[in-house]
């Protein structure tokens, strides 16, 4: 995934350079020399951020997964006297 830089100057001058590079990249935007910003296509963000998955698909469970169903015992059900003989 390549990158690329742009000065705050560039950015201003030509957004549109700067929307293309995001669909291939991050673009750093910089400010003075350094770096200040990132632009990044939604996809990316969304990747990112873990947006729009559901936990199965955060975890990277096998597709079908979803449909089991688990039954967890009640905790007042596990709980017992200690047998100390």
């Amino acid at each position: 995934m390549p990158s690329t830089i742009l000065s705050s100057r560039e950015f201003n001058q030509d957004t549109g350079r700067a929307k293309k590079a995001a669909a291939e990249g991050p673009v750093f935007i910089t400010d003075r020399g350094r770096p200040a910003h990132v632009l990044l296509s939604i996809e990316e963000y969304r990747r990112l951020t873990g947006q729009g998955q559901d936990i199965a698909d955060a975890l990277g469970w096998p597709a079908g997964v979803e449909d089991v169903e688990i039954v967890f015992p009640r905790s007042r059900d596990l709980a017992g006297g200690a047998d100390f003989s």
